[in-house]
This record gives structure tokens, sequence and C-alpha cells, in this order.
């Protein structure tokens, strides 16, 4: 049950006008913000959803962690097409799944939560930088312990049988291979690129290897409107491209032999 009290320790997001803060409650401490000075003390024992001192108070979610507390080492990958992510890949409580190419850890602290305590993932970084501040983030905002990071090249990975593979490396095309390897049969696989042509080395991958079908490609747009009841309209600036989604399921191809039946 979700708990309605603010305790020491616990994330909070503070809203002041269009500014938004994550922040973990610290008694003693305080946050200075552009309205003024808010005491976590103040907080304590008190319930969500409330202001104090200037301040909204209120229990973040998911995209607000992801949005406002995830550290950026890398672009990250944005909850609207996380989201949709998730629901493609069919993520579900007690999924295994492979990431390759973890990032700033954003999409693996979205994917930790939907498979719950009794899922797993593994999550592979080559670049050590980009993996030790991803294994922050992960340790700072999983809610559950179900979440494997390795250093490694996405060629040394050995691992099968995966439910599902999401893929955000500069050039997946050159991995078919492995990443067929990877997931298990009829598995899912989803991945991520910002420009054109790197889709067309990609479906070209597809045909040449001949391992993959049901392949589709999107790209999810959100636009976001002005709140004020006397002249609604959509904001000036938006995020409009973040990223083409590519999503295909293992094929066992013609020379691949078929599993034995359990």
């Amino acid at each position: 049950m979700t708990k309605n009290r603010i305790e020491n320790n616990d994330l909070v997001l503070i809203c002041h006008r269009d500014k938004k803060y994550l922040k973990r409650v610290e008694e003693g401490k305080a946050f200075n913000g552009k309205g003024g000075t808010l005491s976590f003390s103040e907080l304590v024992g008190n319930p969500f959803g409330k202001r104090y001192s200037g301040y909204e108070v209120y229990r973040p979610t998911l995209e607000d962690i992801i949005m406002f507390g995830v550290k950026r080492d890398t672009q990250i990958i944005y909850p609207k097409d996380a989201a949709f992510i998730c629901m493609k890949m069919d993520i579900k409580y007690g999924s295994y799944l492979l990431e390759v190419g973890t990032g700033s850890g954003a999409l693996t602290i979205m994917l930790s939560s939907f498979i719950g305590p009794e899922g797993r993932i593994v999550t592979i970084e080559k670049e050590e930088r980009h993996f030790r501040n991803a294994k922050k983030n992960i340790e700072r905002f999983c809610q559950n312990k179900n979440v494997e990071v390795i250093n490694c090249h996405v060629s040394e990975y050995s691992g099968s049988g995966f439910d599902a593979v999401f893929v955000d490396v500069r050039e997946p095309w050159l991995y078919t291979d492995n990443i067929w390897g990877f997931a298990k049969e009829s598995g899912l696989i989803g991945m991520i690129v910002p420009t054109t042509n790197q889709i067309s080395e990609i479906l070209r991958a597809f045909d040449t290897h001949g391992g993959f079908g049901d392949t589709e490609v999107v790209e999810i747009l959100l636009r976001r409107y002005k709140t004020v009841s006397e002249r609604i309209r959509p904001f000036d600036r938006m995020v409009a491209h973040t990223g083409y989604l590519i999503f295909t399921r293992k094929l066992l191809d013609p020379t691949s032999p078929v599993p034995a039946t359990a």
C-alpha cells in the first residue's frame, strides 16, 4: 500500500510555478529555490500533495524520477518513448530482459519498475564512464533489486533466452547475429536510432540475416498545452523528434534447428 505521509529519506517532487525539483528529504536540511527556503523538517510526518512554505510537494511518479532525478551522462530515452517500448515489447511482471546500451539508465529504471521483484534485467554498457553513472542512477532510483549492470561490449556478452531485448547502440546492424542469439524463440526485440539512414542499415541487415519478422518502424510525438483556462494553446516549444523506434521478433530461419519439445 502506498504511504500517505512523508518520511525522512523519501523522494519528493517540489513544484513552484513552472519549476520542478526532485529532492530527497533529509531532516535538519532545507531546500532553497526561487520560492524561498523549505525546511525538510516541516515535511516529515505530514501528507504529500500539500503546500508548504509556498511550494507544492507531491509524491513523485516514475516519470518525475526519470525527468528530474536521473543524472544524464548521455541522451536518455524519454518517457513518451519508454512507455510505448514497454507496451510493444510486452514488458510485464516477471519478465526476463536484456538491455544493450545502458546509457544513463533511464529506461532501465522504468523496466525495473514494470517487471517487479520477480523479474530480472541484464543491462550492458561498453563505456566505463557511462557504466559508472548508470549504476549510480539505478542504485539510487530502482525500488527492486532486479538489475544486473555489466561493463562490456555487446560482442563480449553471451547470455540467451531473454523474453525481450532492447538495443540502444550506434550501429546495431553490426550485431544482428548477437541480438538474434540473445532472444528466446519468438522473443521481442526493440531498437532506437536518431536518423533514417540508420533505419535503412538495420532493415537491410534484417533482410540479410533472415531471422527477424513482424518488423515495424514508428516515431512517437508528444505535444503539451498550456493549462491557462482563458487561453489554452500549445507551448511555444516542444521536444519533437527524440528517436525512431524499430520493433521486430525473433524468427527461426530455415537453417536453424527446431528446438525439441519439452
